[in-house]
């Protein structure tokens, strides 16, 4: 299954939450899109399972081999819950951590700025958006792109970030500085779900 290139808020609406973190698109019309889209409906444990599956993966941009392949990943770390292990890991991919840092105001945005070869992972251009950053290894951008100008615009109008990261304003650099708790991630992604979705395929 490839990645989802469609309307992101006609989506966020169809799934119940807001992909961007922002609530912009469940402002309004927080049901899904269609004729019935208002009326409630019931929902067995499979598919509750495979909605929150979906929340996260389009959440995050991914494909479902890529989202599968880092769920296996994560499951292989001994200490911890798999299910937390797995969001951990999704928060240190780099096309994430370009959109936490504020080079990007989506994840899609920054992920094409990943492709595009603006951005560099400790000085050297790392242009795979899936690649997993480490704790203390520092992300910035090429010495040609820092004045894009919607770069500076994502920056200027970043507020706060959150406190798994570090960000040298003078260097345009940013710093994992270390993995993130479950509690500052997305509340409204239960990913026990998600364990259990797996699980039952096998």
């Amino acid at each position: 299954m490839s990645r989802y290139t469609g309307p992101t808020w006609r989506l966020s609406r169809r799934l119940g939450i807001s992909l961007t973190e922002t609530g912009k698109e469940i402002a309004k019309r927080n049901y899904a899109p269609g004729q019935h889209g208002n009326q409630r409906k019931k929902i067995s444990e499979y598919g509750l399972q495979l909605q929150e599956k979906q929340k996260l993966r389009h959440m995050y941009g991914m494909s479902e081999r890529q989202f599968y392949t880092l769920f296996k990943k994560a499951g292989k770390i001994k200490e911890g819950k798999h299910g937390e292990n797995f969001m951990s890991l999704l928060e240190t991919r780099l096309d994430n951590l370009v959109y936490r840092l504020g080079f990007a105001n989506t994840r899609r945005q920054a992920r094409q700025l990943v492709n595009h070869g603006h951005v560099t992972v400790d000085g050297k251009r790392v242009d795979i958006p899936s690649y997993l950053v480490t704790p203390g290894q520092v992300i910035g951008l090429k010495e040609s792109s820092q004045d894009l100008a919607l770069v500076k615009e994502n920056l200027e109008n970043t507020v706060s970030r959150l406190e798994f990261v570090s960000f040298d304003a003078d260097k345009l650099e940013g710093t994992l500085t270390r993995l993130p708790q479950r509690a500052e991630l997305s509340a409204e992604i239960d990913e026990s779900f998600v364990v259990e979705y797996y699980n039952k395929l096998g």
